[in-house]
């Protein structure tokens, strides 16, 4: 069985939703199977979340420095100044990420219509 296979309108979506279920969530049963097993200080754990940290960032730093789509409008200091003012909010707000979001957002539209 391939992606191929079938003629029909609706089988790329099927595919793309099995394969997509089957290659993530094995792993997240994995993880949930061995994460009751590992200590939260351990050595592993710290080394899972500071790759996961580094996955994150990494993708946040591509969309504001190398963005597709409406984001490629707006000027790399507008970008770089909306994350760094959401940024600063979530830090003064006690870390609640929907001010940081919302702050960043409001930054990015000013620039864009201004």
């Amino acid at each position: 069985m391939s992606f191929d296979s079938s003629t029909s309108v609706w089988w790329p979506f099927v595919f793309i939703l099995i394969a997509g279920w089957l290659a993530t969530d094995v792993w997240r049963f994995l993880g949930v199977y061995l994460g009751a097993r590992i200590s939260e200080g351990s050595e592993l754990l710290v080394l899972v979340r500071a790759i996961a940290t580094a996955l994150v960032a990494a993708v946040i730093a591509k969309l504001v420095l190398y963005p597709a789509g409406a984001l490629a409008s707006a000027s790399v200091t507008l970008r770089i100044a909306a994350a760094a003012f959401g940024f600063g909010v979530y830090l003064m707000s006690g870390k609640r990420v929907i001010a940081g979001i919302i702050v960043a957002e409001l930054v990015l539209l000013a620039g864009l219509i201004v």
